[in-house]
């Protein structure tokens, strides 16, 4: 029997209100497709270790604040959507790669390309190199059909109500023997991403619950941030990384009861980004 196709993404719509708010979770995917699984040397659960588990079921209530959900169905460890559609590492590879593709990056360098080489706490993920065949049939499934639908999303934001609000939500684990890590980090690649003051908005709600929050540091924004975030032409986005530990169980990967807490505090923030964008729309009306 063969795999029932799985598209590559899910877009749930607003209810009600469409509020210029779009949240996007490009890591949270868990289709580990048994072709995948023949070419990995590690099992799916050393693999979900790179996974921003559960992040879309954290903004399953967005749709009911206007905001349009879209999230990645496919595993980070198979394809990176908050990289370049062509950040590769050629040693990952049989053939040598094209002049065209990134193999340079400081993410590559770390094993993070848009085909990771390892996953942080387990190591290498492959045992044998790539054909290069691999890595353009997951950018064309994957990247591409993702990155289309997310510009298309801003773009008719931006046609509906003349601008948009781009929320990239990820999470981050916990290292272990390390007592400063911020509960969240906002990066808005230093101030070019999104506005200060929409950065200033999501991080009030935070503070107000009692979460610690830093800014772009170690987290400025990846690929997706950086590349859509455009104040000047009416796009703001922001990446959300919030600690695993507030809503999972980093060893068993299974969500415990801070889970519905976290869940409400982040409602709070798509709530506030929809009342900003009421906001600025009222002023671009005046």
């Amino acid at each position: 029997m063969t795999e029932r196709a799985v598209p590559p993404f899910h877009i749930i719509e607003p209810q009600g209100i469409h509020r210029p708010v779009i949240v996007a979770s490009p890591h949270s995917g868990r289709n580990y497709m048994s072709e995948f699984l023949r070419l990995s040397r590690l099992g799916a659960l050393a693999l979900r270790r790179s996974e921003d588990c559960y992040v879309e079921q954290l903004f399953e209530g967005a749709p009911k604040q206007g905001a349009t959900l879209l999230h990645a169905t496919f595993p980070r460890a198979y394809c990176d959507v908050n990289r370049e559609a062509w950040e590769l590492d050629p040693t990952m590879f049989r053939e040598a790669l094209p002049a065209w593709c990134n193999t340079t990056s400081r993410k590559v360098r770390a094993g993070f390309g848009t085909i990771a080489r390892i996953v942080s706490r387990d190591g290498p993920i492959y045992a044998r190199p790539l054909p290069f065949a691999e890595a353009e049939k997951r950018v064309r499934t994957c990247w591409q059909p993702y990155h289309d639908a997310l510009a298309h999303l801003v773009q008719d934001s931006v046609a509906r109500h003349g601008f948009c609000l781009l929320l990239d939500a990820h999470s981050m684990p916990v290292v272990k023997g390390r007592g400063d890590q911020p509960d969240f980090v906002l990066g808005n690649a230093w101030g070019t991403a999104c506005t200060q003051q929409m950065t200033a908005l999501v991080e009030h709600v935070l503070t107000a619950h009692g979460y610690s929050v830093a800014r772009n540091v170690p987290f400025a924004g990846g690929y997706v941030t950086r590349h859509y975030g455009r104040p000047r032409r009416g796009v703001q986005a922001l990446q959300l990384e919030m600690s695993r530990a507030l809503y999972m169980d980093q060893d068993s990967l299974q969500p415990h009861e801070g889970f519905t807490r976290l869940q409400a505090v982040l409602m709070e923030v798509v709530a506030m980004l929809a009342q900003y964008g009421d906001t600025l729309a009222q002023m671009a009306a005046e």
